[in-house]
């Protein structure tokens, strides 16, 4: 009998195991097995190894979404690296944020990209950058490593963006991701014969589920970097998509911008799911009316616990504003300001209890000891152990279904991406323009969030020129859509720059 997995690159090999002939990745006109992807994850561990890596050495990836990028997060693993995926639409010095961060030894990158990480990393000691489209297949089979290590050690590190200063590295163990891979596929019923459309990039750990769940039921997965939402129809229908994992700009798009939707009959499409924030209730009764036939998971997740909630489908319609209960294995608590477990309909923090709660984050006690703390109700004497506290305020009804409220902090939420307004901020003000710059969230339809800047200038400024200059540093996602420029900034009683009412005052009819 075949032990369980307890480290991520056993997925792999038991899929290829018992499906060895079966497509794994699909991307664009080229497909692997899973035989082909083991092999090349086996090549990748072995080309970690010839460079020097030790057990638990950090592994960036700077790759597009790619069957590279597929194979070298497995061969990683299997080499006993951590690996760091890289958003691709990172700029050079956020790169090099990243890398010098987690220390990585190798940076795994494209053969045109050589040149400019290392240009980002000049200064870095001991790091290599290795192309690996420039890799050869020598067509043999790549002997299999001796596993080693346990669950509980770190496996990856994602970076994600807080309200203050430069993205942190959210350290995730094997067991953590085998957990999330396990009880997303428990509640979503996917199996081998699933067809996984995915669209949003490996360094979100919500794109990283969809390539672990598909090669945990040896199902396929089609990779897909749209530019339009008829790409998205256009894939489904090719490749018979079962299921696509998005965020609410995508749900925009597809619903409002995309006329195809509406003409072309998915009857493949068995599941839709949504997270990296809410989706505007006009929006899930759009795609009800456009999807008939397919369910719609609406979820609540944050990179620090993975995901925690879901509503079912058929809860949908009855409770479309809602975040749902626990996903499986995983208790949800709320908690008021002073410590008490919050009654129905009264907002507190919610607290995420289960597997897929995180190690924290990579070299900084201080704010892994805000997020990560004792079990509120369970003294360790009996049996309390480590929690994650969300930062996000919710209530909960008299059913147990629970309803967000706001974030307890500044971070803006936009397309799915968490922004920190301070570096946005940072980007501006180095600009020699402006006395002072705030960076706020404001409603968006599409994208749940728009990042909108409001500063004092010194003098004459053309507001464009600044956010042109801003796209050439920042990745377009945190280029704020607008400059407003004011006399000065509201403060609060103690002097600090009032975020709350920027937000509230800008708020009506954006």
């Amino acid at each position: 009998m075949t032990p369980p997995p307890y480290l991520l690159h056993h997925l792999l090999e038991q899929a290829a195991a018992s499906g060895a002939e079966r497509i794994a990745v699909v991307d664009g006109d080229r497909q692997a097995t899973y035989a082909d992807l083991l092999a090349a994850a086996r090549r990748c561990a072995r080309l970690c190894r010839g460079h020097g890596l030790a057990h638990g050495d950090r592994v960036a990836i700077f790759l597009p979404k790619s069957l590279e990028e597929c194979w070298a997060i497995f061969g990683i693993a299997m080499a006993g690296g951590v690996f760091v995926p890289v958003n691709a639409l990172l700029k050079p010095a956020q790169v090099r944020h990243i890398v010098a961060d987690c220390g990585a030894r190798i940076v795994l990158t494209r053969s045109d990209q050589v040149a400019a990480l290392a240009e980002a990393c000049a200064g870095l000691d001991d790091i290599r950058i290795i192309a690996v489209d420039a890799l050869v297949d020598d067509g043999g089979v790549a002997a299999a490593l001796p596993s080693a290590g346990i669950g509980e050690d770190l496996a990856a590190i994602l970076y994600t963006s807080g309200s203050t200063g430069r993205p942190k590295g959210v350290m995730l163990s094997h067991r953590n991701l085998l957990a999330g891979t396990r009880i997303v596929r428990t509640y979503l019923g996917i199996t081998e014969d699933e067809r996984i459309l995915s669209v949003l990039p490996f360094s979100f750990d919500y794109g990283l589920n969809q390539l672990l769940t598909a090669v945990e039921q040896r199902a396929r997965i089609v990779l897909l970097t749209f530019q339009f939402g008829a790409d998205i129809v256009k894939a489904i229908v090719e490749h018979g998509i079962t299921g696509l994992a998005g965020v609410p700009t995508i749900w925009a798009i597809l619903t409002r911008a995309t006329p195809m939707l509406a003409k072309t009959p998915l009857p493949t499409l068995r599941y839709i799911t949504n997270s990296g924030g809410a989706v505007p209730s006009e929006t899930v009764a759009r795609l009800r009316e456009k999807l008939p036939g397919t369910r719609i998971f609406l979820m609540y997740g944050l990179t620090e616990a993975f995901r925690s909630t879901f509503l079912p489908p058929e809860e949908v319609e009855r409770r479309p504003t809602s975040i749902g209960k626990a996903i499986p294995e995983c208790e949800m608590l709320v908690v008021t300001a002073d410590g008490r477990r919050a009654a129905p309909g009264e907002p507190g923090i919610l607290v995420h209890r289960g597997p897929t709660v995180s190690l924290g984050y990579w070299n900084r006690p201080d704010a892994t000891a805000e997020v990560l703390r004792p079990h509120p109700f369970r003294p360790a004497v009996e049996g309390g152990e480590t929690v994650c506290w969300s930062g996000d305020l919710v209530t909960e009804d008299a059913e147990g279904f629970l309803y967000f409220v706001a974030r307890n902090d500044a971070m803006i939420k936009s397309s799915g991406h968490r922004i920190s307004p301070t570096e946005v901020e940072e980007c501006l003000m180095a600009m020699g323009h402006f006395q002072q710059v705030a960076v706020i969230g404001l409603p968006d339809p599409f994208a749940g969030q728009k990042v909108h800047a409001v500063a004092v200038a010194l003098g004459p400024v053309d507001g464009a020129s600044v956010l042109q200059a801003a796209a050439a540093e920042l990745p377009p996602y945190m280029v704020p859509r607008e400059l407003e420029l004011v006399e000065r900034l509201p403060v609060t009683p103690n002097g600090k720059v009032d975020y709350v009412g920027l937000v509230r005052e800008r708020s009506h009819g954006a």
